[in-house]
């Protein structure tokens, strides 16, 4: 029996999103936003985003924080939902990647221009 994994293919794809990038939502609760990139998980196809899906945590009381209690933090959201911003053109675009000569280097899919 060949064991077949559909995830696979999804986690092989390079995700065009780095971390410091500034992206805007496109779907969801928060579409709209705009905001930095914090973290990227290119495995799991995921990016956290300043100022976008806050989830509560509660935390116990410890030493480093005696008080406890309820903690807002940003939680990841699929890079699907996001879309890069170029603030040359104040719009949503695509990286793309070209190569000169050895390098590969990011670039903006409407404008050419080097992010």
């Amino acid at each position: 029996m060949i064991k077949r994994n559909s995830n696979k293919n999804q986690q092989e794809r390079k995700m065009r999103i780095k971390k410091g990038d500034t992206v805007v939502v496109i779907s969801g609760q928060y579409k709209g936003v705009k905001g930095e990139v914090l973290k990227a998980f290119p495995k799991k196809n995921q990016v956290i985003v300043e100022r976008v899906n806050f989830i509560k945590k509660h935390e116990r009381p410890t030493q480093k924080n005696p008080q406890g209690g309820i903690l807002e933090m940003e939680a990841p959201i699929n890079v699907s939902k996001v879309k890069l911003y170029n603030e040359k053109i104040g719009d949503v675009t695509r990286a793309v990647y070209k190569k000169i000569g050895d390098k590969r280097i990011r670039v903006c899919q409407k404008t050419g221009d080097e992010i």
